[in-house]
């Protein structure tokens, strides 16, 4: 008995040295980190002695292969390599193909673990999990998040619900806490099958007398004010009115409401910070009346200059 187990380990050996020899009919996939395998793999199947049954499989989208001779299709999804070697020499042996088969199994492609990111990355991307991923492999693989990225990870994976039929279970990974703070909990183990989205952030529109008028991202929430939104701005204009409105549409209804705020009060440290919600618009308006004052001023500062100069002018003159 010791005999026979050293012979089929011998042969097992002498197999996949063959396998992986330039110009053998396989391509060699023991290079590809151990995994179950799934629909639409590709595994490369090798039988000592057997050339008719060396082929490459591809694993049918029902999760099962189909040999030649071989009458019933075998189950491949959910079995590890050396499992599915089992059940192939199973079916060889009870067919009576082969008396004592040596079969060795190898995964060339993983096909059936696809993660994709997409949103607010610099390259939105699919992928393989071949081996350990986890989230921010992900979202490396994507080459990071943009600048205008949200701050939350929406991560979104399928499993079986209370009647078998597939849900879809979404988590939400707050950006702080996996980036900023590498919390490990946050960082997600991947296993294939994963649909990462990053929304982008949501904006606030600053517009009227300010330097830079725009659209600024909202990356956090409880620290979008006033006084931030102004200093990304680059601050107020000349002539800016002392008093500046928020306009701000209420959810579900589509309303549009116009807050007034105290502008002069808040920069004076007078009047607490107000803060801005997503698609807010802050308006800052022109002080017309200081604007034709101050215009009105200068025209006449300008012609009592003119004319103080051709008084003189005219007096040398004479």
């Amino acid at each position: 008995m010791e005999q026979e187990v050293l012979r089929c380990a011998v042969l097992q050996l002498i197999c996949g040295m063959l396998a992986a020899q330039p110009g053998s009919e396989l391509t060699p996939g023991g290079n590809l980190p151990l995994q179950k395998i799934g629909p639409n793999d590709l595994i490369s199947l090798s039988v000592y002695q057997a050339p008719e049954l060396t082929r490459t499989v591809r694993v049918s989208s029902e999760g099962r292969i189909r040999l030649p001779m071989v009458k019933q299709t075998l189950r491949a999804e959910g079995l590890l390599p050396s499992e599915l070697e089992r059940e192939v020499t199973e079916a060889l042996r009870s067919e009576q193909i082969l008396v004592d088969p040596v079969v060795t199994v190898n995964i060339v492609e993983y096909h059936s673990r696809p993660i994709s990111v997409a949103g607010a990355v610099r390259r939105p991307t699919t992928f393989q999990a071949v081996g350990p991923m986890t989230l921010l492999d992900a979202i490396t693989r994507a080459e990071g998040l943009h600048q205008d990225a949200g701050p939350e990870i929406l991560v979104t994976r399928r499993q079986p619900g209370p009647d078998g039929s597939p849900v879809s279970l979404v988590q939400r990974i707050p950006v702080r806490g996996l980036i900023d703070a590498a919390d490990p909990e946050l960082n997600l183990r991947l296993y294939g099958g994963e649909e990462i989205r990053i929304p982008e952030a949501g904006k606030v529109f600053v517009v009227g007398n300010v330097k830079k008028p725009g659209s600024y991202p909202v990356h956090d929430a409880s620290d979008t004010t006033v006084l931030k939104m102004l200093a990304l701005a680059e601050g107020l204009a000349p002539f800016a009115n002392k008093m500046a409105y928020i306009y701000r549409r209420e959810d579900g209804t589509g309303t549009k409401n116009e807050i007034p705020i105290e502008l002069r009060k808040i920069m004076d440290r007078k009047s607490p910070d107000i803060p801005l919600l997503a698609n807010d618009i802050l308006y800052i308006p022109d002080n017309r009346g200081r604007r034709a004052g101050l215009t009105a001023l200068e025209k006449i500062i300008t012609f009592g200059s003119a004319t103080a100069s051709g008084v003189l002018i005219w007096g040398a003159s004479r």
